[in-house]
């Protein structure tokens, strides 16, 4: 398996940082939610730090079916991903814009042609996060019917993602002639119909967006399921991931990559990030310390809260000092309950005890230390088999991403772990992902 020669970095985007006490901390933002500025300063010092990509999660929903500490949460609203990202690639020169677009709840036309928009807007910075949403509430927000099972979602999104790469391949890249004096706009032999007809989509094309700088803009995806990993090992160019532990991440690294030799493609062709939560200072003590801060900051209502959104039970006649009772499995509900759930069994968490973990890094590894204490654990998952590279997740924005970039982004770079200026002028050229 080849090994890159360095290690890819993207920025997850929150409003106010990814630890949940984020917005009450002295030195947070709590208007972030509105503040198109903020996202602004964020996104130049990532790009600063040389990062690969902003990525922007994003769920249609606000979660305002729970009441239970929903007051005290920060994640209840946000600036639409797609048109923060339009406006930050006019503010920006390299960094990536990957967000969300749900494939339970979109039209694969729509989503094809916003997406390549975003390609040329930003010469080639573009990236689409496949998902099916697991949030059964949003369907609320999209129809009457019920949010469709798992398997069946999937399904769905296959064909919703074939729909989009094909309309994606509408045009030649040299389709548009342009030819003033003959009166000829675009070569005929150079454009294609798509005319799909499958079980969820009917879909003529072509697709009125001309063909990208890129070919296509680079497909995300973050399912952990064993229908996530299958739709990943075939389609996938970034997969975002969460585990807490190394052993875990190589098992899922070793048995993505495994996958992909059955659809033709090489493993190189595929980049597994983790999730990465870091607190960092000069000294230990002092990392510890930042980090206590926030973790004193957590209200138990919306700890517990959390937990019960993320696993759709009820805790509240249950002690919070107290362990975990049964969760049944869910046909719903995504594969990280499942590893909240064991890690919970594993190590004897009480409630208490897990939703301060899950609140801080929300079931992704976790550091808190010196950026030497970061950068080696970074070097140990990227030369072990545990990553190509990490999805950061700043505690609190923007002074998080402040301390990663001048304090562990320098010790990367002296490593040789990361490079010292951007490789080229696309997404797909500084991941080292082939042009489609």
């Amino acid at each position: 398996m080849t090994q890159a020669k360095h290690l890819k970095l993207g920025l997850f985007l929150r409003p106010c940082g990814h630890h949940i006490a984020a917005w009450r901390h002295p030195q947070g933002t709590p208007d972030a939610g509105l503040n198109h500025r903020h996202f602004v300063r964020i996104a130049q010092t990532a790009e600063r730090g040389l990062f690969d990509m902003l990525f922007s999660a994003d769920s249609p929903t606000a979660y305002t079916a729970e009441t239970k500490g929903l007051e005290r949460s920060h994640y209840v609203a946000w600036i639409e991903p797609f048109t923060l990202l339009s406006m930050l690639a006019g503010v920006t020169k390299n960094i990536g814009l990957v967000c969300t677009a749900s494939t339970s709840f979109e039209e694969p036309y729509a989503v094809a042609r916003r997406f390549a928009s975003l390609d040329i807007v930003s010469d080639g910075r573009a990236g689409w996060n496949v998902v099916t949403t697991g949030n059964p509430i949003a369907a609320e927000n999209f129809s009457r019917e019920p949010h469709l099972p798992k398997a069946e979602r999937y399904r769905k999104a296959r064909e919703f993602l074939d729909v989009v790469l094909g309309l994606w391949d509408s045009w030649d890249t040299d389709a548009f002639v342009r030819d003033q004096a003959s009166g000829v706009f675009f070569d005929w032999s150079k454009m294609r119909e798509l005319n799909h007809h499958g079980a969820y989509y009917d879909v003529r094309g072509p697709l009125n967006v001309p063909r990208t700088p890129q070919g296509r803009p680079v497909i995300v995806q973050a399912g952990a399921s064993e229908d996530g990993r299958e739709l990943a090992a075939e389609t996938a160019e970034v997969v975002f991931t969460a585990h807490e532990t190394m052993a875990s991440a190589q098992a899922f690294y070793a048995d993505l990559k495994g996958r992909m030799a059955a659809y033709g493609r090489a493993p190189e062709d595929l980049k597994i990030m983790p999730g990465l939560f870091v607190v960092t200072a000069p000294t230990e003590s002092e990392a510890r310390a930042k980090f206590q801060t926030l973790q004193d900051l957590i209200h138990p209502e919306i700890g517990v809260s959390l937990l019960e959104r993320k696993m759709g039970v009820d805790l509240s006649g249950w002690d919070v000092d107290g362990p975990l009772p049964e969760i049944p499995k869910s046909a719903v509900l995504s594969s990280r309950v499942d590893q909240m759930v064991e890690a919970a069994r594993r190590e004897g968490l009480t409630i208490r005890q897990l939703y301060q973990r899950f609140a801080a890094s929300r079931g992704h590894f976790a550091l808190v230390g010196t950026p030497v204490q970061v950068a080696d654990e970074m070097e140990r998952w990227f030369k072990e088999g545990a990553a190509d590279g990490f999805n950061f997740m700043a505690p609190v924005f923007p002074g998080g991403l402040d301390d990663f970039v001048e304090l562990v982004v320098p010790q990367l770079q002296r490593r040789g772990l990361m490079r010292t200026a951007y490789d080229g002028a696309t997404l797909r050229d500084n991941l080292g992902l082939k042009k489609i």
